[in-house]
Formats: C-alpha cells, structure tokens, sequence
C-alpha cells in the first residue's frame, strides 16, 4: 500500500524550501504544481498552504495565488525589532541559566564555526548559526520563551540566511557571536542581552541593505 501523504509533511517540506531561501519571498505558490510534485490532490496541499499562512511564511488572500510571505521594509523592521528583544531576553537567562556542559557545548560550537568562516561556507555557516541560536534559547531554560523566539525566527528565516551573501559578513557574524558567548561564559546577564541585541540589530541592517540593493 502506498503511504499517504499529509498536508503535514507538505507543509513541512514547503517551510523548510521557503527557510532555506529554495523559495524566495514573492514567489507563488501554484496548488496544481504542488499537487503534481506530491503525487497528490489540492485538497492536502490547500491545507498545507493554509498552515503556512497561520504560521506567517506564506500570504493567502481569497481569489489570489498563495505567495512566500514578503513583508515591506516597515513591517521587516518592526520584526527584527522584536526578535532583537526575544532573543535578548534568551541570551540574558541563558548567561545565568545555563548548565557547565551547556556553555562548554556553546563554546565549542563557536569554536567550531571559525572554520567555516576561513573556509567562507556560507550554507554550513547558516546551518551552523541555527543550532548556535538554538542553544542559546533551550540555555535560557523557559519554554515558552524559546517556542515563541523560534516561530518569530521561522518568519525571519529566509532574509536571516540572506545576510551571509553581504560580503564580509560571516566574519563580523562570528565576531558578535564571539561577544555573546563570551558574556554568557562570565554570566554578565545585562552584557549578553546587550550583545544579542546588538547583533540582531546588525543583522536587520545587513538585511535591508541586501533588499535595497535587489531593487
């Protein structure tokens, strides 16, 4: 018997093109194409579309061809403001939360990452940046904080990864994550939420002068 697939696994798999940047924002989604490269009818594929929608990555208006969610420079801002001030808040309780074997674990994973910058692997880079950020929500050790810092980082993924195509930038990325973890490992609460705010805000403004440059 053939395995069914769900509007889960659907949506599952057009998240991870759309956070991967494989599906850039503005782009349509046409159901019938979807339907086709699943083997499956639009019925799952309509649902998968309205999951994304609920979750912000994809904009579904009535009568209109669904679209990789593609906010205006207003709204792109107001999201980074936000994400500076969760992920802030993760690194501050991580500084004072974390286990030994977790800011070794974090320590080591920066460690890890200047490899990559020498190497300038900006797809390893992004992948790598991910699990660091990661870290740093579960090392604040409250459960809500990092589900809703996670769903704000879904929404910003694609223009997140996108900043690693400015030149230079894996370097200074690697630079400001250096600050952070270095706070955390002192368990200064205030200079890691400085520093986490800080190197989102750079992020943001790396973001917009990449869409700037695309127009």
């Amino acid at each position: 018997m053939l395995k069914r697939t769900s509007a889960e696994e659907i949506r599952r798999g057009l998240a991870e093109r759309i956070m991967s940047g494989a599906l850039p924002p503005g782009t349509p989604l046409d159901e019938t194409q979807i339907a086709a490269d699943y083997a499956v009818s639009r019925t799952p594929v309509r649902e998968a579309l309205r999951l994304l929608a609920s979750s912000g990555l994809v904009d579904q208006k009535p009568h209109a061809k669904a679209l990789v969610a593609k906010p205006d420079d207003e709204q792109l801002a107001g999201m980074f403001e936000v994400m500076g001030y969760l992920e802030a808040l993760c690194a501050g309780l991580a500084a004072i939360a974390m286990t030994k074997a977790e800011r070794d674990s974090l320590d080591q994973l920066h460690v890890e990452m200047s490899a990559l910058v020498r190497d300038g692997d900006a797809m390893r880079y992004a992948e790598a940046n991910d699990v660091f950020h990661t870290a740093v929500y579960e090392g604040a050790h409250n459960g809500y904080l990092a589900d809703i810092t996670r769903s704000t980082r879904q929404r910003l993924q694609p223009f997140r990864r996108a900043q690693f195509g400015e030149l230079g930038r894996l370097l200074k990325s690697h630079a400001e994550h250096g600050v952070i973890v270095e706070a955390i490992l002192r368990g200064s609460r205030d200079e890691a939420e400085q520093a986490m705010r800080r190197h989102i805000s750079i992020v943001g403004d790396a973001v917009q002068r990449l869409g700037q440059r695309a127009r």
